[in-house]
């Protein structure tokens, strides 16, 4: 019984933790029902800034993809965007993409443009997404159900099939830029 006292302080104090990480960090939830935390940044003006996730009926794993930013606050221009698995369905650890999975769905292709770069994610390639840096700010721009808008989020529904998943449709979500009102748009592939 002593020990079971003991750890119930420790148990509070990490329920106290999730909640404030979760509180300080936002993020959205999917249709899931999952909340999915997009990390906070630095003060400092380099690393990694969130542009928007990727959610999934499959599980509660979830496809991140940041900007990388120098020191001086420009893109990197040897990595300017970064894609990544935040593996909610175990520990939540961070893991990279595999070979199969940047070519077949979470990869993605960038053009530089005059005002940041053109990305294409593999998921929805014919959805071009404007990244852009507003002062320390990065955004993920695209048209949701005709605004222009800041992505935050794809979930996608799809099952397994025989040579891959078959996406069923395609729903993004995200903030309109000049009246900031939730976009949501569904897509069924063709």
């Amino acid at each position: 019984m002593e020990s079971g006292m003991r750890r119930l302080p420790l148990l509070t104090a990490w329920i106290a933790a999730v909640l404030a990480v979760a509180a300080i960090g936002g993020g959205t939830v999917g249709a899931t029902g999952a909340k999915a935390l997009l990390p906070v940044a630095d003060q400092a003006k380099g690393g990694d800034r969130p542009l928007f996730i990727i959610e999934r009926s499959k599980n509660a794993n979830v496809v991140h993809y940041d900007a990388r930013l120098t020191p001086e606050g420009k893109f990197d221009p040897d990595q300017p965007v970064v894609a990544y698995w935040i593996l909610l369905a175990e520990k939540g650890q961070r893991q990279d993409l595999n070979w199969i999975e940047k070519k077949k769905a979470y990869g993605f292709n960038l053009t530089p443009a005059a005002d940041g770069y053109q990305m294409t994610v593999v998921a929805a390639p014919d959805r071009v997404i404007k990244v852009t840096l507003d002062g320390e700010t990065v955004h993920a721009e695209l048209d949701i159900d005709g605004h222009p808008a800041y992505l935050e989020k794809m979930y996608i529904n799809s099952t397994d099939g025989w040579t891959g998943p078959d996406v069923h449709y395609i729903e993004l979500y995200g903030k309109d830029k000049k009246t900031q009102e939730e976009r949501v748009e569904k897509v069924v592939p063709k």
